[in-house]
């Protein structure tokens, strides 16, 4: 770097000969400070701010790439597209030497070279032992990783604990000079990996802005600190005790960033209380579990030890159920030793054991050694039957006893041996006063003494009252398993309730809507740790703004920084077989051998070796045999931890080629599972061959009455869409995706929803555009639903004439028959029942099944079945029950050959309980409204379900439970209500009414009544208008209203049933004033009134009404 040229870009150029003489080069440049400026006679203050600015920028590119070294020139490095780079967590540290200035100044330069390699050679050592790696050197500053290029569950730990141990192991450096370092710790997302060249040199790079974070948090530190920032301290929980910095304003950075000083590692020794905190979830789904172990403590009680060997996966809840095991399951009188292993100590003797000693003496870091020896003498004064146990355990907690305690004079390997007996008398002294719980947590990272002690420990206990919890993973094979008193529980995954009551429990007062819940669940795979942090994650993505379904999606939520780092560490573990998890992520959590040894680039011996290597390490599970096999990944988030490492280039490169090749190999596949190509085109960037693959999906899926599905393959190819240019192919493949999710929504959301009409709007202006006759008569259909299910006769009537002129235009008798079915449903809406039942005959007579049965997937009814469906219930107004009947029975049985849910529950609503609840069969209606209920649920129907469950209501209502049948009637009728649905509603008031009549409740059947006729009115809708007047009538009679009142309503019932050719409506009248009549001694006038009406009849005299009316009729003669 041309020091003096950089000085003249600043308009400084004056100064270049002080940086000249004094040996200011590019290294130096980054790490001057005020006095350094001053001393190179920089006085002015405006001066020194410009120069401090611009090193800034210069630390900034260095730091942001690590590219650069700026001792070499500033020349654009070339670099090897994504070779091996990864987008993955990295904790970076910057470490930088304190006063090298200063040094460089005061010291020959051999001199000084001496001094950095020592401080060197330091650093790289104490990196290395704490599984970090050293990616530069500049100067007297490292910049160091951990996560890459191996990932470990606790990274950012042991970055912290690596810079706590560097201040301490510089400062002790026997050299002249004492020296002092700053350290700055960040975390985050970067893409590491990229093999840089500058000339002859090479080295891996980082993109993100995490290396610049952690060096301007080194900038900040005092000499002889760890700052971290605030993601590290995240991570971290209560391992450390901290000094909360405040904010620091960094150049570039819009929000201050949030910084902390390490001081020392906490005093808990528990890395879950240290990591939960006091705050614990309830513990969930585990009563097998504790109901063991309350009968394991029992047993122990009764001086019949016992060993419990608590074994399961990283994050199942095995601490968990230690801490249950001391707060719930052996509260009361007794001991508890609590030993916890660390990773960090694996190869220290005897830690756990220290570390509880420790704890039970109350010693702090802070007491000199003659204050920890009073405790420890102080502890082991109840304890000790031994004179020589106090010599012993002071020893092993390193504390010079400085003639206090006999000096022993034993070989280490004796030292040893009576140490570890020391310990167990220890435990057998206190076993003899009360009952002893021992927890040894996570012994796969126990050290061989410890694990020694643990051994003789097992046996000893046998004969003493003592129940000792060992947890550990899977990888520790236990030596103790086999023997009478030891018990070995391997903890599973918990089940989908138990899942949803554990995040239900974390969210706690927040309100998360059960779709979202219910792909958390989904997503961790019943792992407690995965669901408590992904709910957290998702908790605060919504409390950010962002809508908790997508929140709850992997698309919009990547794994939550807690478990980044463990899942990548079992990655990681893989060596090169990670790259076989990476293609097989890409595919999906299922992937078959065959598809992956066609993408894969590796022969088939070493691509076998590769997935035994993955089976065996846990992370995928084997289905099938040989080339046959089908390969899950054991969690979903260990396949998105692969995914996400992959960068984006690559990664569409293998989505094509997957579905590429799916397309030309396995063609079978791609035509049962159009939805996998789609995921793959969309991921591949190709947005037109997804959308295509979206729509057959879909169809698909509608077919199977799937409508969640199929709802959501369509919207995905609707979203897909924003993707394609403007122009005519777009527009035709969402009038595509528009009409065929209209039918979806329907089924789903019901007819009157929101989403439908807007479907249908959008298709509308779509089909204008095109003029295709097709897709304007799926739009018309879907239209003319949603405005008769809403109670809109005058659109209705209007889409009526539109399909009619159509039909006229086009000569279309697929519009012609929509154009009747229409006609049909408005005449019945007016009750026109005459006109009505012409035009639905009409129908049955034109239909050919061979032309005018439409695909489900487009039309929401087909012209037969509404038909059908809708004259049985005219036919059975018209007085024709009988005939009704024969049309129910072929509706049913022909949705049954349609095989299609939604037209099935149309025909179970209204030619089946519909039908059936006119003529008084109540044990057929509710046999129609399980049917519906069930239907309903089986296919996500909820606009039907809320039918099937009204009808069910009312059913048991007219049994002996007329309350609770009553609850259900209201609730639904008020959920359908809320839908906007006002089709069959006044029918559905009438049969509240007359429910409420059969409880007693006339007065308030009747507010029922002007609620019923106060709907009619405001929708225009006159098909209940007869009935609405009788049951009036006949609710006046029983709040004992004048009869000449309930006369006048019976009467004006008839006329209108009369108008409407309503036989059965007029049967019901009459048969209603003549009882009215022949109360009042009106015998006679009662007769000649009910006669005529009966004797109109020509069938269905076995039915309610007409029998009702043949029997009074005969008391009258």
């Amino acid at each position: 770097m041309d020091i003096a040229a950089w000085l003249r870009s600043l308009g400084l150029g004056e100064y270049a000969s002080a940086f000249r003489d004094n040996d200011i080069d590019a290294q130096l440049l980054l790490q001057l400070n005020a006095e350094d400026l001053k001393d190179l006679g920089v006085a002015s203050i405006g001066h020194r701010r410009k120069l401090f600015d611009a090193i800034a920028d210069l630390r900034d590119q260095d730091a942001r790439s690590t590219k650069v070294s700026m001792d070499r020139p500033l020349a654009a490095p070339t670099a090897s597209p994504e070779a091996g780079a990864e987008r993955r967590q990295l904790t970076v540290m910057f470490c930088d030497l304190v006063g090298s200035t200063a040094l460089a100044s005061r010291l020959d330069v051999e001199d000084l070279r001496e001094i950095i390699g020592a401080y060197q050679q330091c650093v790289s050592d104490t990196i290395k032992r704490f599984g970090g790696f050293v990616a530069k050197y500049m100067g007297d500053g490292v910049l160091v990783y951990f996560g890459y290029p191996q990932a470990h569950e606790d990274d950012a730990e042991r970055a912290v604990r690596a810079g706590l141990a560097l201040i301490d192991i510089v400062n002790e450096l026997e050299l002249s000079d004492p020296l002092q370092v700053r350290i700055g710790i960040a975390t985050g997302i970067v893409v590491v990996g990229d093999i840089v060249d500058f000339g002859e040199a090479r080295e891996r790079g980082v993109i993100g802005e995490t290396p610049n974070i952690a060096a301007r948090l080194q900038g900040s530190a005092e000499p002889d600190t760890v700052v971290i920032g605030e993601r590290t301290h995240h991570l971290l929980g209560h391992l450390f005790d901290f000094r909360d910095l405040g904010t620091l304003q960094v150049k570039g950075y819009s929000e201050p960033i949030r910084a902390y000083q390490v001081l020392r590692p906490s005093i808990l020794d528990s890395r879950f209380e240290a990591l939960h905190g006091e705050r614990l979830t309830p513990l969930v789904g585990r009563e097998n579990e504790i109901e063991a172990l309350r009968r394991c403590w029992q047993r122990a009680k009764g001086i019949e030890g016992q060993v419990i060997l608590l074994v399961g996966e990283p994050g199942i809840g095995k601490s968990r159920i230690t801490v249950a095991v001391l707060e719930e399951i052996t509260n009361g009188q007794r001991t508890h030793l609590c030993y916890f292993c660390s990773p960090h100590h694996s190869g220290s003797a005897l830690y756990p054991i220290i570390r509880q000693l420790e704890r039970a003496a109350e010693m702090s870091p802070d007491d000199d050694t003659p204050t920890k020896l009073d405790k420890l003498e102080t502890l082991l004064a109840a304890t000790s039957t031994a004179a020589e146990d106090c010599s012993l355990l002071s020893d092993l907690l390193s504390l010079p006893s400085s003639g206090r305690f006999p000096t022993l004079g034993l070989s280490p390997q004796q030292r040893k041996s009576r140490t570890l007996q020391a310990l167990v008398r220890q435990l057998e002294v206190l076993a003899g006063r009360q009952p002893v719980v021992m927890i040894f947590e996570d012994v796969h990272w126990i050290d061989p003494t410890s694990l020694e002690l643990l051994d003789r420990t097992v046996e000893r206990i046998r004969m003493l009252p003592v129940l000792l919890v060992v947890t550990f993973r899977p990888e520790f094979t236990a030596p103790w398993s086999g023997q009478p008193h030891v018990s070995m529980m391997t903890l599973g995954r918990l089940g989908q309730c138990d899942g949803v009551a554990l995040v239900e429990h974390v969210l706690g007062q927040q309100d998360l809507p059960a779709e979202a819940i219910q792909g958390i669940v989904e997503r961790t795979d019943g792992v407690p740790l995965y669901l408590e942090e992904f709910t957290k994650a998702v908790a605060e993505m919504c409390a950010e703004g962002d809508h908790a379904q997508s929140a709850a999606s992997s698309a919009s939520l990547g794994i939550p920084a807690t478990l980044h780092a463990s899942l990548m560490a079992r990655l990681d573990r893989l060596g090169a077989a990670k790259n076989v998890a990476q293609i097989a992520a890409v595919i999906g959590r299922e992937f078959s051998h065959d598809l992956l040894a066609t993408v894969a680039p590796y022969e088939a011996t070493e691509l076998r070796a590769f997935i035994d290597q993955l089976t065996s390490s846990g992370l995928v599970f084997p289905r099938g045999t040989a080339a046959d096999s089908v390969y899950l990944f054991k969690h979903a988030l260990v396949q998105d931890a692969a995914y996400n490492t992959l960068l984006r280039h690559p990664r569409q490169q293998l989505h094509a080629k997957i579905a590429q090749t799916l397309e030309e190999q396995f063609p079978g596949r791609a035509a049962r599972e159009p939805e996998v190509l789609a995921h793959h085109f969309a991921k591949a960037g190709q947005a037109a061959r997804a959308i295509d693959y979206w729509l057959i999906a879909g169809k698909q899926a509608a077919q199977r009455s799937a409508n969640l599905e199929a709802i959501d393959h369509f919207s995905r190819g609707l979203k897909a869409l924003e993707a394609l240019p403007l122009g005519s192919d777009k527009d035709w493949k969402e009038l595509a995706l528009q009409t065929a999710i209209g039918t979806a929504l329907i089924s789903v959301h019901g007819y009157a929803a929101a989403q439908t009409a807007a479907a249908y709007a959008r298709a509308r202006i779509l089909c204008q555009k095109f003029g295709n006759a097709a897709a304007l008569h799926a739009t018309l259909s879907g239209e003319f639903v949603y405005h008769f299910v809403r109670g809109d006769r005058a659109m209705m009537r209007r889409l009526t004439k539109e399909a009619q002129r159509t039909a006229e235009h086009t000569g279309d008798d697929a519009f012609q028959l929509a154009g009747h079915r229409m006609d049909g449903i408005t005449a019945m809406y007016d009750g026109s029942f005459t006109e009505a039942s012409h035009e639905f005959e009409t129908i049955l007579r034109l239909y050919d099944p061979n032309r005018h049965r439409p695909p489900p997937v487009l039309y929401i009814h087909d012209p037969k079945i509404s038909a059908l469906a809708y004259l049985a219930i005219i036919k059975w107004i018209l007085g024709q029950s009988d005939t009704a009947r024969t049309l129910a029975i072929e509706a049913l049985r022909y949705a049954e050959e349609l095989n299609q849910a939604n037209l099935t529950a149309h025909v179970r609503t209204y030619a089946g309980a519909g039908l059936d609840e006119l003529i008084g069969e109540t044990s057929a209606v509710c046999r129609h409204a399980d049917a519906i209920v069930a239907l309903a649920d089986q296919h996500s129907l909820h606009y039907w379900r809320l039918n099937g469950m009204f009808l069910r209501g009312w059913a048991i209502a007219q049994g002996a439970s007329v309350e609770e049948g009553l609850a259900i009637m209201r609730q639904n009728l008020k959920a359908r209500s809320a839908l906007g649905v006002n089709w069959y509603h006044v029918r559905y008031l009438c049969m509240l009414a007359t429910t409420l009549q059969k409880s007693g409740a006339a007065e308030s059947a009747l507010a029922v009544v002007a609620e019923a006729k106060d709907q009619a009115a405001c929708h225009c809708e006159h098909m209940w208008d007869a009935e609405v007047e009788r049951i009036e009538a006949e609710m006046l009679e029983l709040c004992a209203r004048s009869t000449v009142e309930c006369e006048a309503r019976f009467q004006s019932a008839l006329v209108t049933a009369r108008r409407q050719s309503a036989k059965s409506f007029e049967l019901r009248a009459a048969l209603g004033l003549a009882k009215l009549w022949a109360e009042h001694d009106r015998g006679d006038e009662a007769q000649d009134l009910l006669w005529p009406v009966y004797e109109s009849f020509t069938e269905g005299f076995n039915t309610r009404d007409l029998t009702q009316a043949r029997q009074l009729l005969d008391r009258l003669h």
